[in-house]
């Protein structure tokens, strides 16, 4: 059965650091790109990062560049956000997604159209 699941979310005060993880079942994360979103209340979702099927290729949308990291670890079959310096604006579930559909190992998109399995989110609030 192919799953995503999003965990890792959670409260946190302005300033602080979270690392949401993404765990597969049922789909190699090697094999796809994967993305994080986000998507706040009364706001479309959002693409805030991603990672190529090789690996060495990533992006991320202008408001977390140098805040956010991706990773994955091929072992555990995980892909990673590690978010420092959170700001209340990046208060939304985020979500995890995988692009079954791209075939080109070394780019991937931070729009939800090529991504068309998504796991269930987890909730991060950023707020003193």
């Amino acid at each position: 059965q192919l799953q995503l699941v999003e965990s890792g979310g959670g409260l946190v005060q302005p300033g602080g650091s979270l690392r949401l993880s993404c765990v597969a079942t049922g789909l190699i994360v090697e094999h796809y790109g994967i993305g994080w979103f986000r998507q706040a209340p009364g706001k479309e979702r959002e693409g805030v990062s991603c990672i190529s099927i090789s690996g060495g290729s990533t992006n991320y949308t202008d408001s977390v560049k140098g805040r956010f990291a991706i990773s994955r670890d091929i072992t555990k079959n995980t892909v990673y956000l590690q978010m420092n310096g959170l700001k209340p604006e990046d208060t939304a579930v985020y979500y995890c997604a995988a692009d079954r559909l791209t075939t080109e190992k070394t780019v991937c998109m931070i729009t939800p159209k090529p991504y068309d399995y998504w796991g269930q989110g987890t909730q991060v609030t950023v707020s003193s």
